[in-house]
């Protein structure tokens, strides 16, 4: 008999029987169905519903109908919510001065969405079965994005505005078609990306894709221009291949490196330290491949429906990833901390700092990982989590700029701390994240302390011993010294507060 999700869940049960078969819950089961539905649909936007074929309204409407019909089928009664949240916020934009009005929004939309967060916490608390905060979440982006966008278009001077915020800025309030269906479009419903609001309209109509060039026209068609709209069918089945085998990876081993596991006396208090780190890393990317399944089939149904295009690579060949929302390259391959954190969970990257970063002077850094932490809700290990990426995101900056220019004299030692790197951040990026899967605080503590608090040490000395102790140089200083000298060693001791051989140069 398949496990089976709480109560709590309200999804359709018309599917049981694959349930049974199969062994996984009903939940999951409705998602890959809608998920492939959804695919299946999106390619409609690409030839019966084609801009050129369509009116914009009829592909607002397509998406929206269809959205809902999704969402009530993977979440039932639940999803009322899906309504419920952006019509509040409509509200809010419709009737409240612009100059105040985003913040409303973004007000809005958090209690209510932390309402939801609560509620879930309290009735199903530490389950991991589908629910409606899921796409809520999604929704909450697409809201507050606009707000703001909104803002920007109707209650700043485009002197004020940075190059980003010019190009999404909004100077005309949407209509309720147009609000709804860019909020709930199925494509990207249930596991985004989060669309900023010009890209949504651009896509419906038909803008999204270059203008007639030398590249897009064929030759041969006597005299008449013929625009080739570029094919996704490629990059849907790479994406699509490649979300099924994160799926089945995850299905097979998850049993070997489950997260619980990090709660046994056993492991907690008999395992060497290497050990634990090893645990955790496999159990965290594990966890990884789950959200890989999900962004990557959503990027591809998207793909699909002919949102994505982002031009040309180098060779000729098409790409798809404008609003792709992981990089698992960059992410599983990241040299630092900071580029792995770009390559996940790209599109919340793009909306936090649209609405946070780029818009406060101070604690900018702190106030984007609260933001993160409440928008993700209110187990205790989120915010263990994100507390912790503030604190090595300042340490790992604090090493780069210290620490970085005396390896980028010649390749072999950039090669030196690129390895060094790699490894010390597949580490950091364990050690910080099991948290968030854990869900625990005093769990998480427990293993903290059992593994000596090591990199918070660390951490902690990048943040406050190594700018004191090791002087900064420029890259050409280092450059010409190990020219002179041969070796980074000789580099650090002539750098040294002792010798004080380059304190001219300190920044």
């Amino acid at each position: 008999m398949a496990s089976s999700p709480t109560g709590y869940y309200d999804g359709s049960r018309i599917f049981t029987w694959i349930s049974d078969y199969t062994g996984v819950s009903i939940d999951q089961v409705n998602f890959v169905i809608s998920q492939f539905v959804a695919l299946a649909l999106a390619s409609l936007f690409r030839t019966i519903l084609h801009p050129s074929k369509t009116k914009a309204a009829t592909r607002h409407g397509f998406g929206l109908i269809f959205g809902l019909i999704i969402g009530y089928f993977c979440f039932g009664m639940q999803a009322i919510h899906l309504a419920g949240l952006p019509a509040l916020c409509y509200i809010v934009i419709r009737t409240t001065n612009p100059q105040i009005m985003q913040r409303l929004v973004l007000a809005v939309a958090l209690i209510y969405l932390s309402c939801i967060h609560l509620h879930r916490q309290v009735y199903d608390y530490g389950s991991y079965s589908l629910d409606i905060t899921g796409p809520l979440m999604v929704v909450t982006q697409k809201v507050t994005s606009l707000a703001f966008c909104i803002h920007d278009g109707i209650c700043r001077k485009e002197s004020e505005l940075t190059k980003n915020q010019l190009v999404y800025a909004v100077k005309n309030i949407p209509t309720p078609l147009e609000y709804f269906s860019y909020v709930l479009q199925f494509p990207t419903l249930m596991a985004g990306p989060a669309l900023f609001y010009k890209d949504y309209i651009d896509f419906i109509d038909g803008k999204n894709f270059p203008t007639p060039s030398s590249n897009n026209i064929n030759n041969n068609s006597g005299g008449n221009t013929l625009v080739l709209e570029p094919s996704p069918v490629r990059a849907v089945c790479k994406k699509v291949t490649l979300s099924l085998l994160c799926a089945i990876a995850f299905v097979k081993f998850t049993p070997m490196f489950h997260i619980e596991g990090v709660k046994d006396d056993d492991f907690v208090e008999n395992t060497t330290l290497m050990y634990k780190f090893w645990y955790l890393s496999n159990t965290t990317m594990l966890v990884r491949f789950k959200y890989y399944f999900a962004w990557l089939f959503a990027d591809a149904t998207s793909n699909n429906s002919g949102i994505g295009f982002d031009g040309y690579h180098p060779d000729g060949s098409h790409n798809w990833d404008k609003f792709s929302n992981i990089n698992m390259i960059k992410f599983e391959f990241g040299t630092n901390l900071k580029e792995s954190i770009e390559a996940w969970n790209i599109g919340t990257n793009r909306w936090l700092r649209m609405i946070v970063y780029e818009r406060v002077d101070n604690y900018a850094t702190m106030l984007t990982y609260g933001l993160s932490a409440l928008w993700h809700g209110f187990y205790p290990g989120y915010y263990l989590t994100f507390a912790n990426g503030a604190l090595f995101t300042f340490a790992a900056r604090s090493m780069r700029r210290t620490i970085r220019n005396y390896f980028t004299g010649n390749k072999d030692s950039k090669f030196i701390y690129d390895v060094i790197t790699f490894v010390t951040t597949r580490f950091v990026m364990a050690y910080i994240t099991f948290a968030f899967v854990l869900l625990e605080f005093w769990g998480g503590i427990r293993l903290y302390l059992h593994m000596y608090l090591c990199l918070h040490i660390l951490a902690l000395i990048a943040l406050f011993i190594v700018p004191r102790v090791v002087p900064k140089v420029n890259p050409g200083l280092v450059s010409n010294h190990l020219t002179a000298n041969g070796s980074i060693a000789n580099v650090l001791k002539q750098a040294s507060p002792i010798t004080n051989s380059v304190s001219n140069h300190h920044d």
